[in-house]
């Protein structure tokens, strides 16, 4: 059977240059590659993707949007919905980075970080410089991009681990893919929601992040500690906080 993009990206996370697997893989497989042109965009959805060209601007633009809390009901909006709707929850903001950063030469990778309750965080990730970077979008600032600073994917990985936990989230894994795997799938544009991303995060690959329980429990006891006194507020006192995209 032929190894997908997802399962080679997770065999050589360790590697000097993962990149270009995606690279050559697309090579050999032509419809990969290809990519919506400007006639597949509104003018407003154009408007968006020309003027955020890089992943800092299409951070900063997701921090902006509001977060779509689900008042209504359960949704996965691409980034047509996104922009229709000016809301996004983490998922659909990395969908709609995937699509905006694709217009400027970036693969749609997408990174799921699996949570021991189930409540998994997914994020895009890019490569810069030979570092991997990312962009994201939570309710907690602690969750959102990182800047292009890790060497290896399960760094990048590592670094939301602290910032993670509350009373039920802790980082058990992690696993990465492309949305190319998705084919025909129409991940950038439907109107409706596309639960088949979704599903398709749950069966890729994944990797796990090992920590300690005293470490796990250290974490917990500061976060019950500032949420007691803070209820409003997301945690800022992590010591990586150099690394995030403000």
């Amino acid at each position: 059977m032929r190894e997908t993009l997802a399962q080679a990206l997770c065999s050589f996370a360790f590697s000097a240059s993962p990149l270009l697997i995606i690279l050559e893989m697309s090579k050999r497989e032509p419809a990969l590659s290809s990519k919506p042109g400007r006639e597949a965009f509104t003018d407003e959805e154009w408007d968006v993707i020309q003027s955020h060209r890089t992943p800092v601007q299409v951070q900063r633009y997701l921090s902006a949007t509001p977060y779509n809390r689900e008042k209504k009901g359960e949704t996965l909006r691409t980034f047509r919905g996104v922009i229709k709707r000016k809301e996004a929850h983490c998922l659909e903001a990395a969908l709609a980075a995937a699509t905006i950063l694709e217009q400027h030469g970036y693969p749609p990778l997408l990174l799921d970080l699996e949570s021991q309750d189930h409540l998994d965080h997914v994020i895009f990730i890019y490569r810069k410089n030979g570092l991997w970077g990312s962009v994201a979008r939570s309710r907690d600032t602690g969750l959102h991009g990182r800047k292009a600073v890790f060497h290896h994917l399960r760094h990048l990985a590592w670094s939301y681990f602290d910032p993670y936990v509350d009373n039920t989230a802790r980082l058990v894994a992690y696993g990465v893919t492309n949305l190319y795997e998705l084919g025909a799938f129409d991940w950038r544009f439907s109107k409706g929601n596309v639960w088949e991303v979704e599903k398709h995060l749950y069966e890729i690959p994944h990797r796990p992040l090992k920590s300690s329980d005293k470490r796990h429990e250290r974490l917990l006891a500061r976060y019950r500690k500032f949420h007691e006194l803070h209820p409003q507020e997301s945690p800022t006192y992590f010591a990586n906080r150099h690394q995030w995209v403000r």
